[in-house]
């Protein structure tokens, strides 16, 4: 056989035993938060989308004030202004000793990159984690007593206990399934 032949044949036959991206093709499992801020009122939205080994998050939010904000998701779905969101209680996963992006005993899953606010008030940021999922797992964020997002008012440091001190609570999101 020559080997042009073998190649040939080699190639219909890889192919063929392959799936098509059309017959795998799932819609992604997807979730959505409303931000609200200390008054109740809208302030942003959040999507996450559920890949292969983590959560993709996008996130818009306005009426903040300028600077850097800590960016974090809580281990429970309850956004209560008039609590200053303290409802929405502590960090996904949290590990006592363990937060921020830079420690060395971290991260904890619900630790986030700092959301940047312009002049305008209005603030964007897209972030990838694999700490956390939307399908299963012990940092399931769709679990039974849900997860939000918290805004702070000031940057995370991403090292210092317990916060990074981001300081207060600014506005919140409950997660929920699309």
């Amino acid at each position: 056989m020559s080997r042009s032949v073998l190649a040939t044949a080699l190639t219909v036959a890889l192919l063929s035993a392959t799936p098509s991206f059309a017959e795998e093709a799932v819609e992604p499992v997807t979730a959505a938060a409303t931000l609200i801020n200390s008054d109740g009122e809208e302030t942003g939205q959040a999507t996450l989308t559920q890949g292969p080994t983590g959560v993709l998050i996008h996130l818009k939010v306005s009426g903040l004030e300028p600077g850097k904000h800590g960016l974090h998701l809580h281990a429970h779905g309850v956004c209560e202004p008039h609590e200053g969101f303290k409802t929405a209680k502590g960090h996904v996963g949290l590990v006592p000793g363990g937060h921020g992006l830079l420690n060395p005993e971290g991260p904890e899953p619900g630790d986030l990159p700092n959301l940047f606010v312009g002049a305008d008030g209005v603030g964007e940021m897209e972030a990838f984690t694999s700490l956390v999922s939307l399908v299963e797992g012990h940092n399931n964020l769709l679990d039974e007593d849900g997860s939000t997002f918290i805004i702070h008012e000031n940057a995370d440091d991403h090292v210092t206990q317990p916060i990074g001190g981001a300081g207060a609570r600014v506005a919140c999101g409950v997660i929920e399934a699309d």
